[in-house]
């Protein structure tokens, strides 16, 4: 590896979001799976949720959707709802799910500054009534059209790109917010792929990691 790309990989792991994830629950096309990992990766997040209630786990993604974000990304897959669920708690203040109902929020009234989990759901059925009695709300992507749905991906990317949007202003980017366990495995992995990187000699504090 090249100093330039060492020297890439570790800008972009520096900018990693810690406090923002996206859920996918049930999307059943592996190229939807795949284009929202491609867009998790560009806006710096690195752990995608892929839970698998009511359809078979996923044997392989779309790589060509995914244009290889996938080896860059920690997806976390599970079975079981409760399960998955107890695995955002430990990390994310609060959990919304995409959902057109009374009490919905727009996606723009959202802080994204805050520890935020965002789940989407299957495209026909859309995420769970169980998933949604265990969130903390729901949220809604504001349209003007007749037909009131996005596609899975494309929704999921108008979603975090605001995240995004607000984080910039807020000055997140700023600093690397991932853990230190966390960026050391990330780091140990990369080294592991590409022996004769640099990487293998990056002395952790210096992109200052969260302890």
């Amino acid at each position: 590896m090249t100093p330039e790309r060492t020297s890439k990989l570790l800008k972009v792991l520096s900018k990693r979001q810690a406090n923002l994830t996206v859920v996918l629950e049930n999307v059943q096309d592996p190229h939807n799976v795949s284009a929202v990992m491609r867009t998790c990766d560009a806006v710096g997040i690195q752990d995608v949720y892929v839970l698998t209630t009511k359809i078979p786990r996923h044997k392989k993604w779309g790589y060509r959707s995914s244009s290889s974000a996938l080896k860059w990304l920690t997806i976390h897959e599970f079975d079981n709802l409760e399960e998955c669920v107890a695995a955002l708690r430990k990390n994310f203040t609060k959990i919304l799910t995409t959902h057109l109902s009374s009490d919905a929020v727009s996606l723009h009234d959202i802080n994204f500054t805050e520890s935020v989990a965002l789940v989407f759901g299957n495209e026909h059925a859309g995420v769970t009534e169980e998933f949604r009695n265990l969130a903390d709300g729901n949220f809604i992507i504001p349209q003007m059209g007749i037909i009131q749905s996005l596609n899975i991906s494309v929704a999921c990317a108008v979603s975090i790109y605001e995240a995004m949007r607000q984080k910039m202003n807020a000055g997140h980017y700023n600093q690397a917010t991932l853990p230190k366990q966390q960026m050391d495995e990330l780091l140990t992995v990369l080294a592991r792929q590409y022996p004769n990187s640099p990487l293998l000699f990056v002395k952790l504090p210096l992109l200052k990691c969260q302890s």
